[in-house]
């Protein structure tokens, strides 16, 4: 009886003295210690703001991470596989599909939102013509009162601001222009994107009509506010290209603001926006991997930051004030996701 129950003292005693390492470890703000993470991100600007909060995420947590590689979209894949980097925050789904090596789900994976059916493009025209000339689709450009409106040379087309050449988007809009019979009512303007875009609200704001191409994030739709500035139009049916065929249902879309129908007939696929990591890396970091399925980021936030680095405010000092300013005004849910993180390294 005695033996056993200096047996059971001894138990005891080593359970509490157990407890205070057990709690340090389940409070520990740096799981991440010790760690040296690789991130990438894309080449597109709209990206970046997105791609800084989660490396702030990361930091805060305690890993040691590196200046993020630039890297167009196949390349990073590749290398996310390989190990070579570890994340991404800028994975456009379905759209990057058809860039994914063979077998890349054996050594890479998607995870959380950063923002779910985020990823939209399409046609946007001025409001006050929309109305005017009763416009729901790209049809409507084929009428000579609207192609009349809409021609700045004089060539007798509708001017489109356009994608560049060797744009993704530059040979979804070629294909537009063919499939629906356009090319001689529509122009579409493949110069200098942002330097178009700036001419097209220049002139909208001293009241001329405006017609382009778009995506989101972007600070193009902050700028000319859907249903208040312009509107999504529809392209006239949904005439996939290979590479979209896949995603059908997903050129359709409901619930879009400022959109001429609902639902509509984007043209384009719509994009869930998810962070991309190699699953070795995921898998050996939980904080790091809850933070990545927590983070998520308003549509609208990704473009008012967008619309700042247009203006100007565009170096990464610039780009590290911003989330000093976003983390700020939402201390709440930053310190929930870091406390959700730090708890996943149990």
């Amino acid at each position: 009886m005695r033996i056993a129950l200096k047996a059971l003292l001894t138990l005891m005693m080593a359970a509490v003295l157990t407890v205070p390492s057990v709690l340090a470890s389940a409070d520990d703000p740096k799981p991440g210690k010790g760690v040296t993470v690789q991130p990438a991100r894309a080449t597109w600007n709209t990206g970046f703001f997105q791609e800084a909060l989660v490396r702030r995420g990361l930091l805060s947590l305690g890993y040691e991470v590196k200046r993020p590689k630039d890297l167009q979209n196949p390349i990073f894949y590749n290398s996310v596989a390989l190990g070579d980097v570890d994340y991404w925050t800028n994975g456009w789904f379905p759209n990057h599909d058809s860039q994914l090596p063979k077998n890349f789900y054996d050594k890479a994976d998607k995870y959380g939102y950063v923002v779910k059916s985020g990823g939209l493009q399409g046609y946007l025209v001025s409001k006050r013509e929309v109305e005017k000339y009763n416009i729901k689709s790209l049809d409507d450009f084929k009428r000579d009162e609207v192609k009349k409106a809409f021609d700045v040379n004089g060539d007798g087309k509708a001017d489109l601001t356009a994608c560049p050449p060797g744009w993704g988007c530059e040979n979804v809009i070629a294909h537009h222009m063919q499939v629906y019979d356009l090319d001689d009512h529509i122009n579409p303007v493949k110069a200098a994107y942002e330097a178009g875009m700036a001419s097209a609200l220049g002139g909208y704001k001293s009241g001329k009509p405006v017609f382009f191409y778009t995506w989101a994030p972007n600070w193009t739709i902050f700028k000319l506010k859907p249903g208040k500035d312009v509107l999504w139009i529809n392209v006239p049916k949904i005439i996939p290209k290979d590479s979209q065929k896949n995603a059908v249902a997903r050129m359709t879309a409901s619930g879009i603001e400022g959109a001429v129908t609902d639902p509509i007939k984007l043209g384009f696929v719509v994009s869930d926006i998810r962070i991309v990591a190699n699953k070795k890396f995921a898998e050996s970091n939980p904080s790091a991997k809850k933070f990545f399925q927590v983070f998520a980021l308003p549509l609208m936030d990704i473009n008012a930051q967008n619309t700042r680095m247009n203006e100007g405010e565009k170096s990464q000092k610039d780009i590290e004030r911003h989330v000093d300013e976003w983390i700020a005004k939402n201390q709440e849910k930053w310190d929930g996701w870091l406390a959700e993180s730090r708890t996943a390294a149990k």
